[in-house]
C-alpha cells in the first residue's frame, strides 16, 4: 500500500469532491480517496504495483481539473 497526494488548482464547488472521488476510486488498486476542498488536495491510498501517479493525474485531468504537482 502506498499513499499519494496531488495538489490541484483551486476547486470551485463541493460537487467537485464527489466527481473526483468517484473517478479516482474507479482506478484499479485504489483503496481510499480523500478530496480536501479547502486545500485543493487529493489523497489516495492504493496498491503500489497497480496504481501510479500518472494514472491518477490523467483521470483527474480527464474530469476537467488541473493537477499542479504531487506532494
Amino acid at each position: 500500500m502506498t499513499s499519494k497526494t496531488l495538489q490541484l488548482q483551486t476547486l470551485t464547488c463541493p460537487s467537485c469532491i464527489n466527481k473526483i472521488t468517484a473517478g479516482v476510486k474507479s482506478l484499479p488498486g485504489v483503496e481510499r480517496v480523500e478530496v480536501l476542498f479547502n486545500s485543493s488536495r487529493v489523497k489516495v491510498d492504493c496498491a503500489e504495483d497497480t496504481c501510479s501517479y500518472e494514472d491518477i493525474k490523467n483521470t483527474i485531468e480527464q474530469l476537467g481539473y488541473e493537477v499542479l504537482s504531487e506532494k
